[in-house]
């Protein structure tokens, strides 16, 4: 795995680069870096350039000072820049949590850049609006949010060694979140202003279930009427996640007319990590010959 750095929209991403051929590019999110696809840049980057930065705020890649240059459309610039250094048109994207967001919103953009879109554990802009507004379960699942948008959040997630982050993992992975892990993790948040930079997204876009000060809920914006995805792409979701239900699937056929949809009914928000071999299956599977149904759901 090559570690390199580049001059983008401004700001310099550190970024991990496997193998050559077409490019396939993975977004993590929150509390996650690079790290998060060291599996799928192993397998994928047998023939494909397979690609992960730290998204900005993230580990050894800038984290500016602004809050505003935190809001997702700097993020889409950021990848399209990225895509531009290494010298790619098209390429597949891959997005987990707020990675995830990023890449809806980048494939609502730019759809001509894209040969195919995959989303794993992370909310259509229009989808979660809904939710966030009308959906107790998800407004209940959702009250971190708040605490990662206050002052205090720092202070909190950094308590102990990171003991909430830590445990936030290791709840869902157990034997698999190794000592290895644990200590990369560590690094990676210990980096300066890096906790910061990450809850940051957060605090940028203001997104979170109604709060006690009579604030309202508020989604991840986006006009409705333009908020379709001309992208053929595969949504990969664990059943379990805690922060993302399962009503972040309902209608999303509406936004995504070449959709195809996998449940891992035992798989968490951290179905990456807890089923690397059947997520990458499911990516190969899907970016090779198409099926015959544009749009297809599995359970």
């Amino acid at each position: 795995m090559d570690h390199a750095y580049a001059e983008v929209n401004g700001i310099r991403l550190h970024y991990v680069t496997v193998g050559r051929g077409p490019l396939i590019l993975f977004v993590h999110g929150f509390p996650e870096f690079w790290y998060e696809w060291r599996t799928q840049l192993a397998d994928f980057g047998r023939e494909h350039q397979a690609v992960a930065p730290d998204m900005r705020g993230y580990n050894l890649s800038d984290k500016p000072a602004e809050l505003s240059q935190y809001r997702v459309p700097h993020m889409v610039e950021d990848l399209r820049a990225l895509a531009d250094h290494l010298g790619r048109e098209r390429f597949v994207l891959v997005g987990h949590d707020w990675g995830g967001v990023v890449a809806w919103a980048f494939a609502i953009a730019h759809p001509e850049r894209l040969e195919r879109l995959v989303i794993v554990n992370a909310p259509h802009p229009a989808i979660f609006d809904r939710e966030i507004r009308e959906n107790p379960a998800q407004q209940n699942a959702s009250r971190y949010m708040l605490t990662f948008r206050s002052p205090e959040a720092e202070a909190i997630l950094s308590a102990d060694n990171y003991a909430r982050l830590v445990g936030a993992l290791s709840r869902d992975l157990g034997d698999r979140f190794t000592a290895a892990d644990r200590a990369a993790y560590l690094e990676a948040w210990s980096q300066p202003g890096a906790l910061t930079g990450g809850l940051n997204w957060y605090r940028a876009a203001g997104v979170g279930p109604p709060a006690g000060d009579g604030a309202p809920a508020r989604g991840l914006g986006g006009d409705v009427a333009r908020l379709t995805v001309r992208v053929p792409t595969l949504v990969i979701w664990g059943e379990r996640d805690q922060a993302l239900l399962t009503g972040n699937l309902d209608g999303l056929e509406r936004f995504v007319p070449d959709l195809t949809i996998e449940r891992i009914a035992d798989g968490s928000h951290w179905v990456v990590h807890e089923h690397p071999e059947l997520v990458n299956r499911l990516i190969r599977d899907f970016l090779g010959p198409r099926r015959a149904s544009a749009a297809k759901e599995t359970r």
